[in-house]
C-alpha cells in the first residue's frame, strides 16, 4: 500500500488521448489520462467506463445528448454505448478512469489513437 500523488504522476507525461495507469483495483485498472482536443467516436461492447475530471472541462458527447463534466463531475458510460470525449475550447483535461483491465481506449475501432497503457 503506497500514497500516490496525482500531481507527480501527471508531471509524468505530455502526450494527450494516451492513458496511464497508477493502480488496479478489482480486476480493473486506475488510469490518468490528459485530454485535448476531441477523440474518436467509438464504444466498449462488454466494459463501463468512469471518467472522473479533475481539471477543466471534459464534453462527452452521445449520439443523442451531451454530457458537460467540469472539474469534480465525474459520468459513467455503459458498455455499449457510443461516445466521444472533446475537450471544451480546446483546453487540456485532466481525467482519472476506471476501467476493466481489458479495456482498449479506442473500444471496438483500432485507429491512430488506439495505446496500450503503460505503467507511470
Amino acid at each position: 500500500m503506497n500514497v500516490l500523488s496525482l500531481q507527480e504522476k501527471f508531471e509524468g507525461f505530455t502526450e494527450h488521448w494516451n492513458p496511464y495507469i497508477i493502480g488496479e483495483l478489482n480486476n480493473q485498472y486506475v488510469k490518468v489520462a490528459k485530454f485535448k482536443g476531441e477523440f474518436c467516436w467509438h464504444s466498449h461492447e462488454h466494459e463501463d467506463e468512469l471518467f472522473y475530471v479533475l481539471e477543466g472541462t471534459l464534453i462527452i458527447k452521445l449520439r443523442d445528448k451531451d454530457l458537460v463534466l467540469n472539474a469534480g463531475n465525474m459520468a459513467i458510460i455503459p458498455k455499449g454505448v457510443e461516445h466521444c470525449p472533446v475537450t471544451k475550447n480546446n483546453e487540456e483535461v485532466k481525467v482519472l478512469l476506471f476501467e476493466p483491465k481489458m479495456t482498449v481506449n479506442t473500444g471496438e475501432e483500432e485507429n491512430t489513437l488506439t495505446m496500450v497503457p503503460d505503467w507511470i
